[in-house]
């Protein structure tokens, strides 16, 4: 049974998003490893030691005994097989686990933030952050703790073998061992630096090819292909010179790593002769010295990886806590949701800017419980920056809006959304079905009763027809942003879409902007429907749908400058009369126009 979307994000919003934090978490996984670890180097001991004494023993002549721990060797390597399979399988699943909690963390953040966030970051870069630099930080809590784990016991391991062999030749074997560390740290700071301007590079083209596939519309109607292409070409450039530098750079540092361990066996080869020509190592004594030292040459060359698998995934971890530790500008308020609602909504003295320039000024009115009012204005009056403040998808001044008495900055965010329903100008769908972009707010939006909930909104928002003679119906796939409808169906389907969710007061943005006139007296009969139902708040520019509510705001650069009924408007010198004419000439234009085109087609047919 899948769990209800409140307790979803109780679940993300708990999840620790630091990398100590995330690591401890899943320390269990990790303990389960380190076990596995270090049961595999006690085997390889096991191995090594044995082996020291079959070979001996063979050269020895002691056939029985070295058979018998050959035998023994076989059964042993097999055991250490599956435990390292499994000390790899439990420790990566804590990084793939670690890579899907952050992943819904990252999306329950994104989905708490603001515009201003927004404004800052492009979809390319957050998708780049996403999935990129998800990976990496999965890698480093993967691999890069396998590897530091097994590294410290490969080397526990393997000196306990040689130092009791011999010391000599073990102090000689790390002779390149400083060497080895200054080459590492030489390498590190310049591989974390390389390697997020190359994260930096990923995300500009991500955006780049977003931007690009959103537009390809606009691209072609002005056949700007090629400086499309141009810009592509120069992001994409920029992203091949910092893979090849951070390449140039990982390339050179594994052979520098291996040149410098293969001094190492070159001195315990001829160093370890010597030993044996002396009579102070046996033969088997030097093969299992050799194993052991391949055992801790291969850690000394994964540390050199290791350093860059840590460093390119700290500087993922650094771009994805720039979207952890961004503020949104919205948040709950303190006091808890009331247990019912009237629908009444007053907005008193809101003045809000958008980067210090004023939008709305002073602006005030009442919506009485199940009232009606209309918005009206030029375009840039600020009627839509109204509509978006009243649910808060906008951080609105305190002590401007308040819901049933209660100022929406006090209140939780999904209650006051949830009663204030929205359905904007510029409607958004998402890409995937009809049917469940309309429902996108059930539970289950495939459920047995879904399909006839969301036929009734579709009706109701005079888009049914329409929807029916799509291929597939109400499962046809929209396509991106609704690409495959058009301008007037999607701005309907986003109407159906917010009487789905039966707010108790609905704000219609403009929803005739995009139809037709026989679509448009549908949709506002639809409207007077809904007026029966709950409160409404319509913004619109067509005085016909302004006459229908109970009350008319008329909003000119930001001010309240006339309120009252439509009646009272019509006769008051000011804006709302002076629309009510331009669109009474346009409407007697639009007939005689009609009339004249009657007349020609009847008069061309009695020719």
């Amino acid at each position: 049974m899948s769990s209800s979307p409140s307790t979803t994000l109780s679940d993300s919003a708990k999840i620790p998003i630091s990398l100590g934090r995330q690591f401890r978490r899943h320390l269990p996984s990790y303990g389960a490893g380190l076990v596995l670890l270090a049961a595999y180097q006690a085997a390889q001991y096991w191995f090594d030691t044995r082996l020291m004494r079959a070979f001996d023993g063979a050269i020895a002549g002691d056939v029985a005994q070295a058979g018998l721990l050959g035998g023994l060797l076989i059964l042993v390597a097999v055991a250490a097989f599956g435990i390292r399979v499994l000390s790899r399988m439990t420790v990566f699943n804590a990084g793939r686990r670690a890579e899907y909690e952050l992943r819904r963390a990252l999306l329950f953040r994104l989905q708490l933030l603001g515009p201003a966030f927004y404004g800052r970051m492009s979809t390319g870069e957050i998708m780049s952050r996403m999935t990129s630099d998800l990976q990496q930080v999965r890698a480093l809590l993967g691999f890069g703790v396998l590897n530091v784990i097994n590294t410290l016991f490969a080397l526990i391991s393997a000196l306990s073998v040689t130092l009791s062999i011999s010391v000599k030749l073990t102090l000689a074997s790390l002779a390149s061992l400083p060497l080895l560390m200054l080459v590492t740290r030489a390498f590190s700071s310049r591989i974390y630096t390389r390697n997020r301007a190359n994260q930096d590079a990923i995300g500009q083209l991500s955006s780049e090819v977003q931007s690009s596939i959103a537009g390809v519309r606009v691209v072609r109607s002005f056949s700007l292909e090629k400086a499309e292409m141009a810009r592509f070409q120069e992001k994409n450039q920029r992203y091949l010179e910092k893979s090849l530098a951070l390449a140039r750079l990982r390339g050179s540092f594994g052979p520098i790593m291996q040149a410098i361990t293969a001094i190492g066996v070159v001195i315990v080869f001829w160093y370890g002769g010597h030993l044996i020509l002396v009579k102070e190592l046996t033969p088997g004594g030097f093969l299992a010295f050799y194993r052991a030292l391949a055992r801790l040459t291969w850690p000394l060359i994964a540390l050199g990886f290791l350093v860059a698998l840590v460093q390119r995934g700290r500087a993922s971890y650094a771009r994805l806590a720039e979207v952890f530790d961004a503020v949104p500008g919205i948040g709950d308020g303190p006091l808890p949701a009331p247990e019912t609602t009237r629908g009444e909504l007053e907005v008193r003295d809101l003045s809000f800017s958008y980067d210090e320039q004023p939008v709305l000024k002073g602006v005030s009115f009442r919506l009485p419980e199940g009232g009606s009012l209309a918005v009206v204005g030029k375009t840039g009056a600020g009627k839509s920056t109204l509509a978006v403040l009243l649910p808060r998808l906008q951080p609105g001044p305190r002590g401007s809006i308040f819901l049933d008495g209660t100022d929406v900055c006090d209140l939780p965010l999904a209650h006051v959304r949830s009663v204030i329903g929205y359905a904007q100008q510029d409607a958004f769908l998402f890409s995937t079905t009809v049917g469940r972009n309309i429902g996108y707010c059930l539970e289950d939006p495939d459920g047995a009763d879904a399909h006839e909930i969301v036929r009734r909104a579709a009706e109701e928002a005079q888009v049914l027809r329409e929807i029916e003679e799509l291929p597939d119906g109400f499962d046809t796939v929209v396509g991106e942003r609704g690409v495959q409808l058009s301008g007037g169906q999607k701005q309907r389907v986003a109407l159906a879409r917010a009487l789905v969710s039966k707010p108790r007061i609905l704000v219609l943005d403009d929803p005739l902007s995009a139809v037709d006139g026989r679509t448009e007296k549908a949709i506002l009969e639809a409207i007077d429907r809904q007026l029966k139902q709950r409160s409404v708040i319509l913004i619109t520019h067509r005085v016909s749908a302004a006459a229908r509510c109970d009350q008319v705001v008329v909003l000119d650069e930001g001010r309240v400058v006339q309120s009252g009924t439509h009646e009272e408007l019509l006769e008051q010198p000011g804006l709302y009369s002076a629309f009510a004419e331009e669109q009474r000439i346009e409407g007697e234009l639009a007939r005689l126009g009609s009339e004249d085109g009657s007349d020609l087609v009847a008069g061309s047919a009695a020719q």
